[in-house]
């Protein structure tokens, strides 16, 4: 595999150290990517700082830019798409739509409105409002959807006059380097920079005076260090962080016709998904049928290497999160729980987890208290919606959830009993670039997507002016 390269004022960097970057369909190393020093953090934060006044000159040519980076993109999905696959373990398929979805996003973005508002107008005064970008930005995010989830941040940083530094994940930076590289062309130099390291660039990244907003995905635990390092500096922040999503099964379904929804709505990138359901309570009449349906569905999804034709979920990432999938799965084994699908690894190399799925489960258990962020699912049933409510609600986690139910009108009226950010009826994970997302609680500060993404990049300012 060609050597990859950091993208600094829009020139391909190396480094003098790397870091090796494991396939988690073997566990073992299969290329390398730089570990930027400080000065050279120090060097993209600059270039990022000395592009701003040429790119905020000109809206226009900004959303031409975008329009650009997403033909960028679509032209080098194919490429891209095997380097995502073996970095993060996904199917070859669903990389692609990772990459294709990025695309999406740049377009949505570029058509977003970014103009001033008159408040007011008479003979005295004329009062304007307007957005103006806050300067550099870094992007700090995931090892789950490593492109996609940067695109929902660089995008409408970029439209509101912003530039950017983005820093991914240690375990998936290979499809972010090759992003850098395939928006050389599109952007300016300095107006868009990846960088490639550890947990300690980071911290450099964050703590770094010039930065003037960290927008960041990921686990709660570093949302709340980012929140603190970024608040001497006061500044602004955007934390995408966990879920413990719930999904309510009422009796009024056919267990057989939601199924698969349910299934996949748990298991899409093997659970590891921030919004996918991770808590499962279904209405007693209907329960022995939905679990019953369930297992049938995990036994036969085929898990293999996301480079197989025939695979379905591919391995876990990485090592730490192989371990705790298993341990929760162990953890709610000691506690009683039944084991009606999986419960076990798969291979003897990678990070190969059955789709699990368990009952006899329920709150006080860590694989329903916590996020799993994995392929193993517990299943409860409850008796009165007034009680699953209380249950479903009673955590830190306010990401998302869903109601599904054959009476739409219940269906909307619970949903909005649900304490999270998105509620859904009768679907899981329906994410749209015009819809904004985000949580409520420990799941989360400020949103993505659409004119809220957009505005959480721009700060007021008001322009009074008096006429006499």
């Amino acid at each position: 595999m060609s050597p990859f390269t950091m993208t600094i004022n829009g020139a391909a960097v190396g480094s003098d150290q790397q870091l090796s970057v494991l396939d988690p369909a073997t566990g073992r190393p299969f290329a390398e990517c730089p570990d930027c020093s400080e000065a050279q953090l120090d060097q993209a934060v600059r270039a990022a700082k000395a592009a701003l006044p040429a790119w905020q000159g000109d809206a226009e040519a900004r959303r031409a830019a975008l329009l650009k980076c997403a033909d960028a993109i679509e032209a080098q999905a194919q490429a891209i798409g095997p380097v995502l696959t073996q970095e993060q373990g996904k199917p070859l398929g669903k990389a692609l739509e990772e990459l294709y979805g990025a695309a999406l996003w740049f377009r949505s973005t570029a058509a977003l409105p970014l103009e001033d508002q008159l408040l007011r107008e008479d003979e005295h005064f004329r009062v304007e409002l307007r957005r103006r970008p806050l300067g550099v930005v870094a992007g700090i995010t995931p090892w789950n959807f490593p492109v996609l989830l940067a695109v929902w941040k660089i995008a409408p940083a970029l439209l509101a006059g912003n530039t950017f530094i983005l820093k991914p994940s240690p375990y998936t930076p290979l499809s972010s380097l090759a992003l850098g590289e395939a928006l050389r062309e599109a952007l300016p130099p300095g107006v868009f920079n990846v960088v490639s390291g550890g947990d300690q660039l980071g911290r450099w990244l964050t703590a770094h005076p010039e930065v003037r907003k960290i927008s960041f995905t990921g686990s709660v635990a570093t949302g709340k260090h980012i929140a603190a390092a970024a608040a001497p500096d006061l500044k602004r922040v955007t934390l995408e962080l966990g879920g413990n999503d719930p999904a309510i099964v009422l009796a009024d379904n056919n267990p057989e016709k939601i199924a698969e929804k349910l299934f996949w709505s748990a298991f899409a990138n093997s659970g590891q998904v921030c919004v996918a359901v991770k808590r499962l309570y279904v209405e007693e009449p209907i329960f022995p049928a939905v679990v019953e349906a369930l297992g049938a569905i995990a036994e036969r999804v085929k898990v293999g290497p996301g480079s197989a034709a025939d695979s379905e979920l591919g391995p876990l990432n990485n090592r730490a999160q192989f371990d705790r999938v298993s341990e929760l799965v162990d953890d709610a084994r000691s506690h009683g729980a039944k084991v009606v699908a999986g419960g076990k690894p798969l291979a003897n190399e990678g990070y190969f987890y059955a789709p699990t799925i368990l009952t006899d489960v329920a709150e006080g258990v860590r694989l329903v208290d916590e996020e799993q962020f994995g392929p193993a699912l517990p299943v409860m049933s409850f008796k009165s919606v007034d009680e699953v409510l209380g249950r479903a609600n009673g955590t830190h986690f306010g990401l998302g959830g869903s109601i599904w139910t054959e009476d739409l009108d219940r269906g909307a009226a619970l949903a909005r009993d649900l304490d999270c950010g998105t509620a859904w009826v009768n679907q899981h994970m329906n994410l749209a670039p015009d819809v904004p997302f985000g949580g409520v609680k420990w799941s989360g500060i400020g949103y993505e997507n659409g004119p809220w993404g957009l505005a959480a990049f721009t700060e007021y300012q008001v322009i009074n002016v008096a006429k006499q």
